[in-house]
């Protein structure tokens, strides 16, 4: 158990921190007073992107030095940050846009500092995906993050199998270009459910698209989709978790996805495959040429 007292009592000397603080997801006037102060006070910013931040630190007259930090050069980076804070210097994290660590590489500077026993101050502020939640219409009393899906078909239909039964509402972030393969393997796996699209949330061009998965593909074939998006799905209802409970736990795994579960289980590919074929009431040869064809 690590206990961590953020600010000092009286009277205690102030220490290092690392402080995560969030800055606009595009409207600039979201930027809070305390973050603003934050940047100021500051020995130094590690951004993802220095360009981009540097342009922010223009508009509200911070001038402490940056530096980057991301996916690319965190490893060497995260000893530098480390050896600031443990002499007792102020980093603070900001990422291009919106929350550090959220779909972003400060998550592992977070982890690796709480192995340090350093202080991580989270400030709140702008988020993408809780400001798309709250303006979807859909349920908020739970709710879960998934981020960004894999970009291949079959690694895409795997991840949202593992969320089909899930009653909460789900969050995911995705890229314009590849918007509509995403949609078309979220209606074949959870069916026309109800959804919200929101691109360029905060900007000029704020577009909320509220409706059903198969409406929502019908609208982008027409008029396009441009910007960055946020994807917000209804959770499974009653009766579809009831109707899931009533399936063979393999439902929703592809042949070779089943074979494999068998080999994580610890079985030869040979004791795989047979048992794959019993269970499905397939040709043993069929399930051995599907699976051989996708390794």
């Amino acid at each position: 158990m690590k206990e961590q007292r953020s600010f000092p009592k009286q009277n205690e000397e102030a220490v290092g921190a690392l402080y995560l603080v969030p800055t606009p997801i595009g409207n600039l006037q979201d930027m809070t007073f305390r973050a603003v102060d934050i940047l100021k006070q500051a020995d130094v910013i590690a951004a993802e992107d220095t360009r981009h931040s540097k342009k922010l630190c223009h508009v509200f007259e911070v001038d402490t030095p940056l530096i980057s930090y991301h996916e690319h050069n965190k490893r060497e980076r995260e000893q530098e940050l480390v050896n600031r804070v443990a002499s007792g210097e102020t980093v603070a994290l900001v990422s291009d846009a919106g929350m550090p660590a959220i779909s972003d590489p400060g998550a592992d500077l977070v982890k690796r500092f709480i192995e340090e026993t350093l202080p991580v101050i989270a400030l709140p502020g702008a988020n993408a995906a809780v400001t798309a939640l709250i303006t979807s219409g859909l349920p908020t009393e739970s709710f879960t993050f998934v981020g960004f899906l894999d970009r291949h078909k079959k690694n895409r239909k795997e991840q949202l199998d593992q969320w089909r039964g899930h009653s909460s509402t789900l969050i995911f972030y995705e890229a314009p270009h590849r918007l509509k393969e995403m949609l078309k393997t979220v209606e074949s796996v959870f069916g026309n459910r109800q959804i919200a699209l929101c691109r360029e949330l905060t900007k000029h061009y704020e577009t909320i698209l509220r409706g059903t998965v198969h409406e929502l593909q019908e609208w982008i074939d027409e008029y396009g989709i441009k910007g960055e998006c946020v994807v917000v799905v209804e959770g499974a209802s009653e009766e579809e978790r009831s109707a899931m409970e009533e399936l063979p736990w393999f439902e929703g795994l592809t042949v070779d996805g089943h074979v494999q579960a068998y080999i994580d289980q610890g079985q030869s590919s040979k004791e795989a495959i047979k048992q794959v074929a019993k269970d499905r009431g397939m040709p043993k040869r069929d399930v051995y040429q599907t699976y051989h064809v996708n390794e």
